[in-house]
């Protein structure tokens, strides 16, 4: 349940964040006080319009587990079930349990590694289409009603932010002599 401290806490930090890691920051804060142990992480839709139509590309933004999930990492999806749910059509994926995570990720045995074991994927969106993901583990089998809620609020709470170093990382140009991050097969 969302309790009145932690919302006090949120609501206060937020508007005084000076950037998205911050802000991020609060919103994990808040995630784990209200859900538990668990994993957070925000990918960018980085899928540019020569790349292939059946493939999207994802680069991380934010990890609450940076040994785990570093940013910047990088990864290339084919058109799945999970990829056209999210990402092509913007909605709320839920995965509950071991062999729900293991049809949709790739390290699934990573994930299990690390205890958890159920995953809500909010899209983030910009003109009505998925331009990033807010990704939510728990160490929990099952979601209730309640903690999707929760997931779906605070990925609400980050979209602004993320939007905005979404928008800051398209305009600004690569260093020179700099390369994009290889891809990476962990999501």
């Amino acid at each position: 349940m969302l309790s009145v401290e932690v919302c006090e806490q949120l609501c206060d930090a937020l508007p005084r964040a000076a950037t998205v890691d911050a802000a991020l920051g609060h919103i994990e804060s808040a995630r784990r006080a209200l859900l538990g142990p668990g994993l957070l992480t925000v990918n960018l839709n980085a899928t540019a319009p020569d790349d292939p139509p059946d493939e999207v590309q994802l680069q991380r933004l934010w990890s609450s587990d940076l040994q785990a999930y570093p940013v910047a990492g990088r990864k290339r999806k084919t058109l799945t079930r999970w990829t056209q749910h999210l990402l092509l059509r913007a909605e709320v994926f839920v995965g509950e349990g071991e062999a729900a995570l293991a049809e949709v990720f790739d390290d699934h045995a990573l994930i299990a590694t690390l205890g958890l074991r159920a995953v809500v994927n909010v899209p983030l969106l910009e003109d009505g289409r998925c331009a990033a993901t807010f990704n939510v583990l728990g160490t929990r089998a099952r979601w209730t009603p309640q903690e999707i809620a929760l997931v779906r609020l605070l990925a609400l709470l980050a979209t602004p932010w993320v939007l905005r170093a979404r928008r800051g990382a398209r305009a600004s140009p690569p260093e020179p002599g700099s390369r994009p991050p290889p891809p990476s097969r962990k999501s």
